[in-house]
């Protein structure tokens, strides 16, 4: 399966959560962000490589949806509602992040 995770520039948690899912159970990750001086920029590319979305907050999501709504057709976009306020692989932010997206895929009991 193919994860996206969006985040407003891409260098914390989305970007975290590209390093701990990549692999795992096979998927594939990619991450993006929604603003303009994002690390990497979020594409239409991005919302159509991707079978599942993940956005950190709900202003990603209305961000995604104002901006993609005609590429987003038939995807599944799930809010995690993680704030902003933890630094790039942050112990914290990668409990989270485990928690919140074991209820939609299935990570293994090692990782």
């Amino acid at each position: 399966m193919r994860l996206l995770f969006i985040c407003s520039r891409n260098k914390w948690r989305s970007l975290t959560a590209e390093t701990i899912f990549q692999g795992v159970d096979g998927h594939e990750v990619r991450s993006a962000g929604t603003e303009e001086n994002a690390r990497i920029k979020v594409t239409e590319g991005h919302i159509g490589w991707a079978d599942l979305i993940f956005a950190m907050e709900k202003k990603h999501v209305r961000r995604l949806q104002g901006k993609f709504s005609g590429a987003l057709a038939g995807k599944k976009v799930i809010c995690l509602h993680i704030p902003d306020e933890f630094e790039y692989m942050n112990e914290d932010l990668i409990g989270l992040l485990q928690s919140s997206v074991s209820d939609y895929i299935r990570i293994p009991e090692d990782h």
